[in-house]
Protein backbone atom coordinates (compact mmCIF):
# COMPACT_ATOMS: atom_id res chain seq x y z
CA UNK A 1 0.00 0.00 0.00
CA UNK A 2 2.86 2.25 0.89
CA UNK A 3 4.55 1.72 -2.24
CA UNK A 4 1.60 2.11 -3.95
CA UNK A 5 0.80 5.61 -2.42
CA UNK A 6 4.74 6.75 -3.39
CA UNK A 7 4.67 5.84 -7.10
CA UNK A 8 1.24 7.72 -7.53
CA UNK A 9 2.31 10.74 -5.60
CA UNK A 10 5.86 10.31 -7.96
CA UNK A 11 3.39 10.37 -11.00
CA UNK A 12 1.35 13.14 -9.54
CA UNK A 13 4.30 15.21 -9.31
CA UNK A 14 5.78 14.51 -12.71
CA UNK A 15 2.68 15.69 -14.28
CA UNK A 16 2.00 18.68 -11.92
CA UNK A 17 5.74 19.85 -13.02
CA UNK A 18 5.07 19.03 -16.90
CA UNK A 19 2.00 20.99 -16.63
CA UNK A 20 4.12 24.17 -14.82
CA UNK A 21 6.25 24.21 -17.44
CA UNK A 22 4.14 23.94 -19.86
CA UNK A 23 2.48 27.31 -18.53
CA UNK A 24 5.88 29.05 -17.95
CA UNK A 25 6.70 28.67 -21.69
CA UNK A 26 2.88 29.90 -22.71
CA UNK A 27 3.72 32.48 -20.52
CA UNK A 28 6.78 33.85 -21.41
CA UNK A 29 5.18 33.72 -24.90
CA UNK A 30 2.60 36.40 -24.20
CA UNK A 31 5.24 38.69 -23.54
CA UNK A 32 5.96 38.67 -27.25
CA UNK A 33 4.52 40.00 -30.37
CA UNK A 34 2.36 37.11 -31.37
CA UNK A 35 3.86 36.76 -35.36
CA UNK A 36 7.28 36.25 -33.90
CA UNK A 37 5.70 33.92 -31.24
CA UNK A 38 4.76 32.17 -33.62
CA UNK A 39 7.21 31.71 -35.86
CA UNK A 40 9.93 30.75 -33.24
CA UNK A 41 7.33 28.04 -31.95
CA UNK A 42 7.59 26.95 -35.62
CA UNK A 43 11.41 27.18 -35.21
CA UNK A 44 11.42 25.21 -32.31
CA UNK A 45 8.94 22.37 -33.11
CA UNK A 46 11.22 21.91 -35.97
CA UNK A 47 14.13 21.12 -33.97
CA UNK A 48 12.56 19.28 -31.17
CA UNK A 49 10.11 16.81 -32.98
CA UNK A 50 12.44 15.07 -35.24
CA UNK A 51 14.55 14.31 -32.10
CA UNK A 52 11.40 12.40 -30.85
CA UNK A 53 10.26 8.79 -30.50
CA UNK A 54 7.28 9.97 -32.85
CA UNK A 55 8.93 11.35 -35.36
CA UNK A 56 9.76 7.74 -36.84
CA UNK A 57 5.64 7.36 -36.79
CA UNK A 58 5.33 10.36 -38.90
CA UNK A 59 7.92 9.17 -41.44
CA UNK A 60 6.15 5.76 -41.84
CA UNK A 61 2.89 7.44 -41.91
CA UNK A 62 3.44 9.61 -44.57
CA UNK A 63 5.69 6.76 -46.45
CA UNK A 64 2.23 4.75 -46.42
CA UNK A 65 0.10 7.53 -47.26
CA UNK A 66 1.78 8.60 -50.00
CA UNK A 67 4.48 6.07 -51.34
CA UNK A 68 4.33 8.08 -54.90
CA UNK A 69 6.58 10.56 -53.42
CA UNK A 70 10.70 11.23 -53.23
CA UNK A 71 12.14 10.79 -49.80
CA UNK A 72 13.21 14.46 -49.31
CA UNK A 73 9.28 15.01 -50.17
CA UNK A 74 7.97 12.72 -47.25
CA UNK A 75 11.14 14.92 -45.13
CA UNK A 76 9.75 18.54 -46.01
CA UNK A 77 6.23 17.33 -45.28
CA UNK A 78 6.72 15.88 -41.60
CA UNK A 79 8.99 19.13 -41.03
CA UNK A 80 6.14 21.21 -41.71
CA UNK A 81 3.74 18.82 -39.51
CA UNK A 82 5.97 19.61 -36.43
CA UNK A 83 6.43 23.61 -37.26
CA UNK A 84 2.19 23.33 -37.63
CA UNK A 85 1.48 21.98 -34.45
CA UNK A 86 4.35 24.42 -32.72
CA UNK A 87 2.65 26.94 -34.18
CA UNK A 88 -0.52 25.76 -32.47
CA UNK A 89 1.19 26.05 -29.36
CA UNK A 90 1.71 29.64 -29.96
CA UNK A 91 -1.61 30.52 -30.90
CA UNK A 92 -3.19 28.87 -28.20
CA UNK A 93 -2.28 32.19 -25.89
CA UNK A 94 -2.84 34.12 -28.92
CA UNK A 95 -5.90 33.10 -29.71
CA UNK A 96 -8.10 36.15 -28.81
CA UNK A 97 -6.12 38.26 -30.95
CA UNK A 98 -5.48 36.43 -33.97
CA UNK A 99 -9.62 35.88 -34.85
CA UNK A 100 -10.10 39.36 -35.73
CA UNK A 101 -12.74 38.85 -38.76
CA UNK A 102 -14.91 41.42 -39.83
CA UNK A 103 -17.37 40.78 -42.86
CA UNK A 104 -17.85 44.85 -42.98
CA UNK A 105 -14.33 45.44 -43.41
CA UNK A 106 -13.04 46.80 -46.31
CA UNK A 107 -9.26 45.18 -46.42
CA UNK A 108 -8.22 41.52 -45.28
CA UNK A 109 -7.46 40.70 -41.77
CA UNK A 110 -5.89 37.88 -40.31
CA UNK A 111 -8.78 35.08 -40.77
CA UNK A 112 -10.63 35.25 -43.90
CA UNK A 113 -14.23 32.99 -43.40
CA UNK A 114 -15.28 30.95 -46.44
CA UNK A 115 -19.55 29.94 -46.20
CA UNK A 116 -20.55 32.72 -44.31
CA UNK A 117 -24.09 32.37 -45.47
CA UNK A 118 -23.75 28.91 -44.24
CA UNK A 119 -23.11 30.10 -40.76
CA UNK A 120 -25.79 32.91 -40.85
CA UNK A 121 -28.13 30.31 -42.08
CA UNK A 122 -27.57 27.99 -39.33
CA UNK A 123 -27.76 30.76 -37.28
CA UNK A 124 -31.28 32.21 -38.26
CA UNK A 125 -32.75 28.91 -38.89
CA UNK A 126 -31.85 26.77 -35.75
CA UNK A 127 -32.35 23.15 -36.08
CA UNK A 128 -30.05 20.49 -35.07
CA UNK A 129 -27.03 19.88 -36.82
CA UNK A 130 -23.64 18.43 -36.70
CA UNK A 131 -20.06 19.82 -37.93
CA UNK A 132 -16.70 18.11 -38.82
CA UNK A 133 -13.45 18.80 -38.74
CA UNK A 134 -10.16 17.21 -38.76
CA UNK A 135 -6.59 17.93 -36.88
CA UNK A 136 -5.64 20.39 -39.51
CA UNK A 137 -4.86 23.55 -39.72
CA UNK A 138 -5.24 25.76 -36.35
CA UNK A 139 -8.79 23.73 -36.00
CA UNK A 140 -9.34 25.66 -32.60
CA UNK A 141 -10.37 28.39 -34.45
CA UNK A 142 -13.33 26.97 -35.61
CA UNK A 143 -15.83 26.63 -32.91
CA UNK A 144 -14.42 30.48 -31.75
CA UNK A 145 -15.87 31.41 -35.13
CA UNK A 146 -19.06 29.88 -34.55
CA UNK A 147 -19.32 31.72 -31.26
CA UNK A 148 -18.24 34.77 -32.81
CA UNK A 149 -21.01 34.20 -35.36
CA UNK A 150 -23.22 33.62 -32.71
CA UNK A 151 -23.93 30.31 -33.63
CA UNK A 152 -24.29 27.81 -30.49
CA UNK A 153 -22.42 24.27 -31.56
CA UNK A 154 -21.64 22.13 -28.15
CA UNK A 155 -18.30 20.82 -29.25
CA UNK A 156 -16.64 17.08 -28.51
CA UNK A 157 -12.94 17.23 -27.13
CA UNK A 158 -10.89 14.80 -25.51
CA UNK A 159 -9.00 16.27 -22.70
CA UNK A 160 -4.99 16.11 -22.56
CA UNK A 161 -3.38 12.95 -20.50
CA UNK A 162 -2.03 15.56 -17.71
CA UNK A 163 -4.86 16.80 -15.56
CA UNK A 164 -3.36 19.68 -14.33
CA UNK A 165 -3.13 21.20 -18.28
CA UNK A 166 -6.54 19.50 -19.33
CA UNK A 167 -8.04 21.57 -16.46
CA UNK A 168 -6.70 24.71 -17.74
CA UNK A 169 -7.36 24.33 -21.44
CA UNK A 170 -10.69 23.57 -20.47
CA UNK A 171 -10.96 26.66 -18.89
CA UNK A 172 -9.73 28.62 -21.48
CA UNK A 173 -12.03 26.61 -24.58
CA UNK A 174 -14.85 27.50 -22.41
CA UNK A 175 -14.51 30.62 -22.34
CA UNK A 176 -13.82 31.45 -26.43
CA UNK A 177 -15.75 28.37 -27.91
CA UNK A 178 -18.76 28.02 -25.74
CA UNK A 179 -20.89 24.67 -24.71
CA UNK A 180 -17.77 21.79 -24.49
CA UNK A 181 -18.36 18.08 -24.14
CA UNK A 182 -15.18 16.11 -22.56
CA UNK A 183 -14.95 13.08 -24.64
CA UNK A 184 -15.85 10.15 -22.12
CA UNK A 185 -18.15 6.79 -21.73
CA UNK A 186 -21.12 9.32 -21.81
CA UNK A 187 -20.38 12.11 -24.34
CA UNK A 188 -23.03 10.54 -27.01
CA UNK A 189 -25.42 11.18 -24.47
CA UNK A 190 -24.85 15.00 -23.76
CA UNK A 191 -24.50 15.27 -28.23
CA UNK A 192 -27.91 13.87 -28.62
CA UNK A 193 -29.58 16.20 -25.64
CA UNK A 194 -28.27 19.01 -28.05
CA UNK A 195 -29.35 17.57 -31.09
CA UNK A 196 -33.04 16.45 -29.24
CA UNK A 197 -33.38 20.23 -28.40
CA UNK A 198 -32.54 21.43 -31.54
CA UNK A 199 -29.28 22.69 -31.69
CA UNK A 200 -25.60 22.20 -33.35
CA UNK A 201 -22.92 19.57 -32.28
CA UNK A 202 -18.88 19.89 -33.61
CA UNK A 203 -16.83 16.58 -33.71
CA UNK A 204 -13.41 15.60 -35.27
CA UNK A 205 -13.54 12.50 -37.09
CA UNK A 206 -9.72 11.61 -37.77
CA UNK A 207 -9.34 9.75 -34.63
CA UNK A 208 -8.04 6.58 -33.92
CA UNK A 209 -11.14 4.50 -32.15
CA UNK A 210 -9.87 0.86 -31.51
CA UNK A 211 -13.64 -0.15 -31.25
CA UNK A 212 -14.33 1.62 -34.30
CA UNK A 213 -16.40 0.91 -38.16
CA UNK A 214 -13.71 -1.08 -40.61
CA UNK A 215 -13.14 1.86 -43.17
CA UNK A 216 -10.40 2.88 -45.18
CA UNK A 217 -8.14 5.81 -45.08
CA UNK A 218 -5.66 6.68 -47.79
CA UNK A 219 -5.63 3.08 -48.89
CA UNK A 220 -5.38 1.61 -45.58
CA UNK A 221 -7.50 -0.13 -42.84
CA UNK A 222 -8.69 2.35 -40.48
CA UNK A 223 -11.19 1.96 -37.26
CA UNK A 224 -13.55 4.82 -37.23
CA UNK A 225 -15.84 6.30 -34.63
CA UNK A 226 -19.23 5.41 -35.16
CA UNK A 227 -20.84 8.51 -33.24
CA UNK A 228 -21.46 10.97 -36.06
CA UNK A 229 -23.22 8.49 -38.57
CA UNK A 230 -25.33 6.99 -35.80
CA UNK A 231 -26.41 10.54 -34.65
CA UNK A 232 -27.52 11.27 -38.19
CA UNK A 233 -28.90 8.24 -38.06
CA UNK A 234 -30.90 9.05 -34.74
CA UNK A 235 -31.59 12.43 -35.56
CA UNK A 236 -31.81 12.53 -39.52
CA UNK A 237 -29.89 15.58 -39.29
CA UNK A 238 -28.08 17.50 -42.00
CA UNK A 239 -23.62 17.09 -41.67
CA UNK A 240 -21.41 20.06 -42.24
CA UNK A 241 -17.94 19.73 -43.45
CA UNK A 242 -15.93 22.62 -41.99
CA UNK A 243 -12.00 23.26 -41.93
CA UNK A 244 -8.89 25.95 -41.16
CA UNK A 245 -6.08 26.22 -43.86
CA UNK A 246 -2.97 28.22 -42.80
CA UNK A 247 -2.21 31.12 -44.99
CA UNK A 248 1.34 32.78 -45.84
CA UNK A 249 2.39 35.48 -42.96
CA UNK A 250 0.34 34.03 -40.04
CA UNK A 251 -3.08 33.92 -41.61
CA UNK A 252 -5.75 31.82 -41.88
CA UNK A 253 -9.32 30.67 -43.72
CA UNK A 254 -12.10 29.08 -42.43
CA UNK A 255 -14.49 27.01 -44.46
CA UNK A 256 -17.77 25.79 -43.95
CA UNK A 257 -18.53 23.54 -46.94
CA UNK A 258 -22.82 22.89 -48.00
CA UNK A 259 -24.11 19.65 -46.43
CA UNK A 260 -22.74 16.31 -47.10
CA UNK A 261 -25.03 13.45 -49.15
CA UNK A 262 -25.55 11.18 -46.25
CA UNK A 263 -25.62 7.23 -47.72
CA UNK A 264 -28.82 5.66 -47.64
CA UNK A 265 -30.05 1.78 -47.63
CA UNK A 266 -32.48 0.74 -50.32
CA UNK A 267 -35.17 1.08 -47.31
CA UNK A 268 -33.71 4.55 -46.69
CA UNK A 269 -32.07 4.47 -43.56
CA UNK A 270 -28.57 5.52 -42.62
CA UNK A 271 -25.83 3.46 -43.84
CA UNK A 272 -23.82 4.35 -40.86
CA UNK A 273 -20.29 2.42 -42.50
CA UNK A 274 -20.92 4.23 -45.72
CA UNK A 275 -21.19 7.40 -43.90
CA UNK A 276 -18.14 6.88 -41.99
CA UNK A 277 -16.15 6.29 -44.87
CA UNK A 278 -17.59 9.27 -46.51
CA UNK A 279 -16.37 10.86 -43.72
CA UNK A 280 -12.86 9.65 -43.81
CA UNK A 281 -12.87 10.64 -47.92
CA UNK A 282 -13.73 14.03 -47.44
CA UNK A 283 -10.90 14.30 -44.63
CA UNK A 284 -8.09 12.37 -47.03
CA UNK A 285 -9.52 15.19 -49.48
CA UNK A 286 -8.22 17.76 -47.42
CA UNK A 287 -4.83 15.91 -45.99
CA UNK A 288 -3.77 15.53 -49.94
CA UNK A 289 -4.27 19.34 -50.57
CA UNK A 290 -2.36 20.23 -47.42
CA UNK A 291 -0.24 17.30 -46.18
CA UNK A 292 2.14 19.49 -44.26
CA UNK A 293 -1.09 20.74 -41.88
CA UNK A 294 -1.84 17.89 -40.79
CA UNK A 295 -0.95 15.96 -37.52
CA UNK A 296 1.13 13.00 -39.11
CA UNK A 297 2.47 11.79 -35.42
CA UNK A 298 -0.92 10.45 -34.75
CA UNK A 299 -1.03 7.13 -34.71
CA UNK A 300 -4.32 6.68 -37.24
CA UNK A 301 -3.50 2.99 -38.67
CA UNK A 302 -2.69 1.52 -35.16
CA UNK A 303 1.07 0.61 -36.75
CA UNK A 304 3.13 2.09 -33.49
CA UNK A 305 3.12 -1.68 -32.48
CA UNK A 306 5.17 -2.69 -35.56
CA UNK A 307 7.32 0.45 -35.05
Amino acid sequence: MLITRLVLTADHFRQWLIAQLVFLLLTILKLFPADGAIRFMDRAARFIGPKTSRHKLTLTNLRNAFPEKREAEIEAIAMESWGNMGRMAAEYVFLDRLFDFDPEATKPGRVEVSGVPLFLELRDNPRPFIVFTAHSGNFEMLPVAGSAFGLEVTVLFRPPNNPYVAEKVFEFRKERMGNLVPSHAGSSFALARQLERGNGVGVLVDQKFRKGLKTKFFGQDVQTNPLLAKLVRQFNCEVYPARCIRLPGNRFRLELEPAIDIPRKPDGAVDVNATAQVLNDKVESWVREYPGQWLWYHDRWHIKRYL
